[in-house]
């Protein structure tokens, strides 16, 4: 492990809480503009899915049934994107 050792001179220490602070900001930032630009890639299986919507699975396949939630299947199994259940939600948000 590597330490370092830091003189401060002629500072006071609301300046260099502010300073630090500052630093801590635009590292936060940063990672808040990644997170966001980032697509949930999570795929959820049918009970994940209904779990994750609080739901019966009979519900999930009727929805799924309606093209209201659009599933894929490998092999015999079938799995939902949570991206696409998050959009879907987004976009049927209600207005009051």
């Amino acid at each position: 492990m590597i330490t370092k050792t830091i003189q401060i001179q002629e500072i006071t220490t609301d300046e260099l809480a502010d300073k630090v602070a500052e630093k801590l900001m635009s590292k936060i930032e940063v990672y808040l503009k990644e997170y966001a630009t980032k697509n949930d890639e999570t795929i959820l299986t049918r009970e994940e899915a209904a779990n994750f919507l609080k739901i019966n699975s009979s519900t999930l396949w009727q929805w799924s049934k309606r093209g209201l939630l659009f599933p894929f299947g490998i092999g015999n199994r079938v799995y939902y994107k949570k991206q696409e259940i998050l959009d879907y939600l987004e976009n049927h948000r209600l207005k009051y």
